[in-house]
């Protein structure tokens, strides 16, 4: 099996055999033939996507300043986080905690 198929070949083709297997009209050689293909080009697709989802994971740790997450219209981090603190317990006319942005 060629290593540099395209990912979008290779699934074209696995579905083709999943199909053919599932139709159940084949001899047992053949349909483990099918199966050792069926194999190979799972692992391809898997290491194609692989290698994408590293990519986009690089990209987006680049474009966020190494944080993963939301970002605004200016690529930068979105501040989403609260940090919850005690109000001092002189001050006793409003609720207890105070949200922090």
């Amino acid at each position: 099996m060629e290593q540099e198929l395209k990912f979008e070949k290779a699934l074209e083709r696995l579905e083709k055999i999943v199909e053919d297997l599932e139709s159940g009209n084949m001899p047992l050689e053949d349909a483990l033939k099918k199966y050792e293909e069926g194999v190979k080009l799972c692992r391809i697709c898997t290491q194609k996507l692989s290698q994408a989802e590293t990519k986009i994971e690089t990209l987006t740790k680049s474009l966020n300043g190494g944080n993963f997450g939301p970002v605004d219209s200016e690529n930068n981090p979105k501040k989403t986080d609260r940090k919850k603190v005690k109000k001092p317990e002189a001050d006793s006319n409003g609720p207890e905690d105070e949200f922090l942005l």
